[in-house]
């Protein structure tokens, strides 16, 4: 910057070389250059209210180490999502303060005690136990985030008298994620039960003709109860990042 204000370097050329230093201010804030694989984003928890978490799905433990690194420097709670049991494994025998929840596939660097540092109730149904692991996934995530969480499995339609003698849950709760395979049909019910939104999730648990997850998200694509909001199929963690945005935003407009 000095370079570009004695006229010796253009802004063109100086704006190229703040992507390839150790820390670049790019458009949107400040991100880390982390090995030639990954940028990390410190300032997405001020810009969007939650922090970088790591898909680590289709990335090699090596990779998930260093980013985890690089985000544990900058803030207290680090999350790795779709980490298989061999990898979470690889990733604790090099940072040993990593926890692998296992249902949810989540490694995480947690804070003891966590806190709640988040507006409203949550809570997430599921329709069925086959249902946990997309259900773990955003439990976990909401509560690293700061959200109180309650858990509610196995009381879908088959038997909905499970749902029923649990009104109670869903008459404390300010928004409610729900998941469901099969035919979907879950979202619906609970959203005409409640008075709060409903995060729905698709899972791609059923038989031949759920087409993994196809047939329930369209289902719930098709709901005619309202306030329902669908993501995409096992996507658990965006559930949880979409029911928190609704908190938040539901805490800043009480402000007013």
């Amino acid at each position: 910057m000095e370079a570009v204000a004695r006229g010796e370097v253009t802004p063109e050329v100086a704006a190229g070389q703040l992507g390839k230093g150790e820390s670049a201010q790019g458009r949107g804030g400040v991100y880390e250059q982390v090995g030639d694989f990954a940028k990390v984003d410190h300032d997405r928890a001020e810009r969007t209210g939650f922090p970088e978490v790591i898909w680590g799905q289709d990335k090699t433990a090596v990779q998930i180490v260093e980013i985890m690194k690089a985000i544990a420097a900058q803030q207290s709670v680090v999350m790795a999502t779709r980490v298989d049991a061999l990898k979470g494994a690889e990733i604790q025998q090099v940072l040993p303060q990593v926890t692998y929840f296992e249902m949810a596939r989540i490694c995480a660097i947690v804070p003891s005690p966590l806190q709640v540092t988040q507006p409203g109730r949550l809570s997430i149904l599921t329709a069925g136990t086959a249902d946990l692991p997309v259900a773990e996934e955003a439990a976990l995530t909401a509560e690293l985030c700061g959200f109180a969480v309650t858990r509610l499995w196995d009381v879908g339609v088959a038997g909905i008298q499970r749902l029923l003698s649990n009104q109670h849950v869903i008459d404390e709760s300010d928004v409610l994620i729900v998941a469901a395979g099969m035919e979907g049909a879950w979202p619906r019910v609970v959203a005409g039960l409640a008075s709060g939104p409903v995060s729905a999730v698709p899972t791609s648990v059923g038989y031949g003709a759920s087409f993994q997850g196809l047939a329930p998200l369209l289902t719930m694509l098709n709901s005619c109860a309202t306030g329902i909001g669908v993501v995409n199929i096992d996507n658990g963690f965006g559930a949880a990042i979409l029911a928190g945005q609704i908190l938040r935003v539901a805490a800043k407009v009480a402000k007013y």
